[in-house]
């Protein structure tokens, strides 16, 4: 059975087997969670980027998908990146979301990782709804066949950890 834990705090300062990034689909960096993982982690993080997205992910990385790299300089022995929904009011792109967590949890199982630290996707510039995005989270985990031991949140400011906190309750 798998523990969630919550943490108020920067994903890039924690130590897990695997730290999930919420990337955007150029897999190149950006702002927000991607942006600092990819600053604290160092360039080898980039460089395998860069080779996913010349050989497998020509594209990008579909949203709702989650692709393994090294951890760089991060705490952690891998970073799995996962594409997030950007929020519509106007089509449900709930499984989207839903999806990045599975994904991230299927690509865990693969590498063998037993921790596994998300932030809360999709959450920031994608403007998805806090407690919809908690509750989409943590049904997610909650659901999903896994051997990871441990899921933790890490959730950047008090709002966020509370929305979680309530969906974990």
């Amino acid at each position: 059975m798998t523990t969630i834990r919550l943490v108020q705090g920067d994903i890039t300062r924690e130590s897990a087997d695997a730290i999930v990034n919420a990337a955007n689909s150029s897999l190149l960096g950006g702002g927000g969670v991607d942006g600092a993982i990819h600053r604290r982690g160092g360039p080898a993080i980039l460089d395998e980027c860069r080779k996913l997205r010349a050989s497998r992910y020509g594209k990008g990385l579909p949203t709702g998908r989650a692709v393994a790299t090294t951890a760089g300089e991060l705490d952690a022995r891998w970073v799995i990146h996962t594409v997030g929904p950007v929020f519509s009011a106007e089509e449900d792109r709930s499984d989207l979301l839903a999806s990045c967590y599975r994904e991230a949890l299927r690509v865990a199982d693969e590498l063998g990782a037993r921790s596994v630290a998300f932030p809360a996707i999709s959450t920031g510039v994608y403007r998805y709804p806090l407690e919809d995005a908690a509750r989409i989270a943590v049904e997610a985990v909650r659901s999903a066949e896994t051997d990871v031991e441990e899921v933790r949140f890490v959730l950047f400011d008090e709002r966020a950890y509370e929305a979680f906190a309530a969906q974990v309750r």
